[in-house]
């Protein structure tokens, strides 16, 4: 039987990970200033607060903020997915996030989150609002 993790041996980005295999998408925000990120941080990006993040989840509506097609895969893991789609949305929670999305996506187009595995990791697509 192994020792149970402890919150100070996780990756500072477990919540983020943990959600995606759950389904859910999560970001930061503060407690100080109400400011949201996706990245993983120790102290806020808009106040430089420590202490105050708390995870939460996101609704997982956002808008398409950038659009790229990539051709070539930057490593031999995304390879098999060339060419995919990826983009820069922004979260209706305030957050910006890249990720990949279905083919097609156009900027300023309302998208919904969804999930899929990868060699053994859950990736965020996103795909248009019905």
């Amino acid at each position: 039987m192994s020792a149970p993790e402890t919150t100070a041996a996780r990756p500072l980005a477990a919540p983020f990970t943990d959600g995606l295999r759950e389904g859910l998408l999560r970001y930061q925000q503060c407690a100080h200033c109400g400011g949201a990120q996706t990245l993983a941080r120790y102290a806020c990006q808009h106040c430089g607060e420590r202490g105050a993040l708390h995870w939460r989840d996101a609704a997982g509506a956002a808008t398409v903020l950038a659009v790229t097609e990539v051709a070539r895969a930057p490593s031999d893991e995304f390879r098999a997915l060339a060419p995919y789609t990826l983009v820069i949305v922004q979260l209706d929670e305030g957050p910006r996030l890249m990720a990949h999305a279905v083919p097609g996506v156009r900027i300023g187009e309302r998208v919904r989150a969804g999930f899929f595995e990868h060699q053994g990791r859950t990736l965020v697509r996103f795909a248009p609002l019905p």
